[in-house]
């Protein structure tokens, strides 16, 4: 069987997520890095305005548990509101 044509065929992309942490929304600078990111080739597929509670932070931070920065770091990320992106670039 043969393949398909490359021109057939989607093409490759990869998602990953981002923050744009509390101290960055607050002192307005999300729309800066918003054009950061995409002049360096990612498109937003999905974002979010969201304050994290506490317990939303320590279970995303979870895998940091035992490592003595973690209090401070889900005290930090649930300071206030963070922005949640979902991106994709080429692959």
């Amino acid at each position: 069987r043969r393949s398909a044509p490359e021109y057939n065929r989607p093409a490759m992309t990869e998602r990953t997520f981002a923050i744009i942490k509390p101290d960055a929304v607050k002192t307005g600078k999300a729309g800066q890095i918003l054009a950061r990111i995409e002049a360096a080739g990612f498109t937003v597929r999905a974002m979010r305005l969201q304050h994290l509670s506490k317990r939303e932070a320590e279970g995303f931070y979870a895998v940091h548990r035992e490592r003595p920065f973690f209090g401070d770091l889900t005290d930090f990320m649930s300071s206030g509101p963070c922005v949640l992106l979902c991106l994709e670039a080429p692959g």
